[in-house]
Formats: structure tokens, C-alpha cells, sequence
């Protein structure tokens, strides 16, 4: 009898041409609108250079600062990604015939993708700007703790928190 074997998730997913990262080249997908693949990399990838210029010039403004700063904007991104990453979300619940809304852990793969869906709409509500300036700010306020994406996390971490009582209906 044969024995499958479970991929893991990014598998099939090449890294992406210029960083070698997958987790990059997945925020490029996620980004991607209409199967443009080239714009979106057009886009993700304007936004990195527009953070690598803001970081070599705060660096030679502030020396002291820089030892704190991320070197490169791979690292800034992925940073941004961590303080927007959620750990619980709120999830409604029909039990008795009332709506609960219960707190629940992520997984990894649910966490990830919320924090990208999180840092691309940020950035597309904001108008009257080219999207890589769009999304350059908000990875950069992200990074920083700062921005719209952050205050989407923060505000469910506060929803999970206020409806602690109700986390015994999550089975």
C-alpha cells in the first residue's frame, strides 16, 4: 500500500528572482490583481528600494540609531511582517441560538496571510500615490509599529481580549 506524503505549502512556489526569498515571492502573489504577475513585482519591488533609500539616508543622519535599524529592506519587510503577524482572531460562533464571537489561535499559514491581506489593503486605501510609495510607507510604519495594518491587529488582539469569557466554545 502506498504511503502519501504530505507536501508542505510552498513547495511549488519558487522564490522570488531578485531576493531569493518565497516568502516574498508569495507577498508578490498576494499583491498581484488580474494575473500581472510582472506589475506586481514591479510594485513590491519599487516599494523595497523606495525603503532601502529612506534607510541609507536615516543611517547617515543617525549614526547612533543605526545599529537598531534593519541593514537591508528584505529585512525591514520581514520585520513589518512580524509586528503585523496576529496570534488570535475572533471567530463567531452560533451556539444556543446566540452568535458568540470566540477567540481563537492561528495557525502559521492563517497568520501570514493575514498580515499580508492586512499591509496590501492598508496600503490600497490610501489614495492620490503610486502603489509602491503606498506600500513602501505602510512597510515601513509596520516596521515600526506604527500604521494602518498594526491598528488592524491591535484592534483584534482588544476584540480576542474582550470576549475572553466566551473562549470555551472554541472546539
Amino acid at each position: 500500500m502506498a504511503r502519501h506524503y504530505k507536501r508542505p505549502d510552498d513547495y511549488w512556489l519558487k522564490p522570488d528572482p531578485r531576493f531569493q526569498d518565497k516568502i516574498l515571492s508569495k507577498f508578490i502573489n498576494c499583491v498581484m490583481i488580474g494575473g500581472e504577475k510582472a506589475t506586481a513585482q514591479r510594485c513590491v519591488y519599487g516599494a523595497l528600494e523606495a525603503i532601502q533609500t529612506r534607510l541609507e539616508k536615516e543611517r547617515a543622519a543617525d549614526k547612533e540609531k543605526a545599529e537598531s535599524m534593519p541593514r537591508s529592506s528584505i529585512e525591514l519587510f520581514h520585520l513589518a511582517l512580524e509586528n503585523v503577524r496576529p496570534a488570535v482572531e475572533v471567530r463567531s460562533k452560533r451556539v444556543g441560538g446566540a452568535n458568540y464571537q470566540v477567540p481563537m489561535q492561528l495557525n502559521k499559514r492563517r497568520q501570514q496571510s493575514l498580515s499580508f491581506r492586512w499591509l496590501i489593503e492598508a496600503a490600497r486605501e490610501e489614495k492620490g500615490r503610486p502603489m509602491h510609495l503606498r506600500l513602501a510607507k505602510e512597510l515601513w510604519d509596520a516596521a515600526k509599529n506604527e500604521g494602518k495594518a498594526v491598528t488592524t491587529k491591535e484592534n483584534t488582539h482588544r476584540m480576542a481580549d474582550a470576549n475572553k469569557a466566551f473562549a470555551h466554545f472554541a472546539w
